[in-house]
């Protein structure tokens, strides 16, 4: 059963309790604490039978049958679940600088090879000239 069934029957709960006790409960409380709605039940049974108010033990007895219910879990998008899942599984705090990467070695084509390591110019080196090599 949905949170919103469930604080539809204690709103309803709620103002019968009121009218016919004039006893306050918190509805929203009363709909997400299993504690809080077995206790209100308990009341509610309890005034039901001293006075002879029938509807008040119907409702109660909605109320149980709604909270012995598990509520299904709320659903995520997808970019909200990716996004839980990368910082579950993130090795560095948020707004840590990444580690610093390696220079590549002197003869890696993707670094400043065009020279070796003593600073003459290294015949056969593929290079990029307009386009792609």
């Amino acid at each position: 059963m949905s949170s919103s069934e469930k604080l539809a029957i204690a709103a309803h709960l709620h103002v019968l309790l009121r009218r016919k006790t004039g006893r306050v409960t918190d509805t929203e409380w009363m709909a997400s604490n299993p504690a809080y709605a077995a206790e209100v039940i308990r009341i509610a049974h309890e005034k039901a039978a001293e006075g002879g108010h029938d509807d008040l033990g119907l409702l109660a007895d909605r109320l149980e049958a709604a909270m012995a219910v598990p509520e299904a879990p709320a659903y995520k998008p997808l970019a909200q679940r990716v996004s839980d899942a990368a910082k579950a599984n993130s090795t560095r705090p948020l707004g840590a600088k990444a580690p610093a990467r390696p220079e590549p070695a002197g003869n890696s084509v993707f670094g400043d090879s065009q020279l070796g390591v003593d600073g003459t110019p290294r015949p056969n080196v593929p290079r990029y000239v307009k386009g792609l090599r």
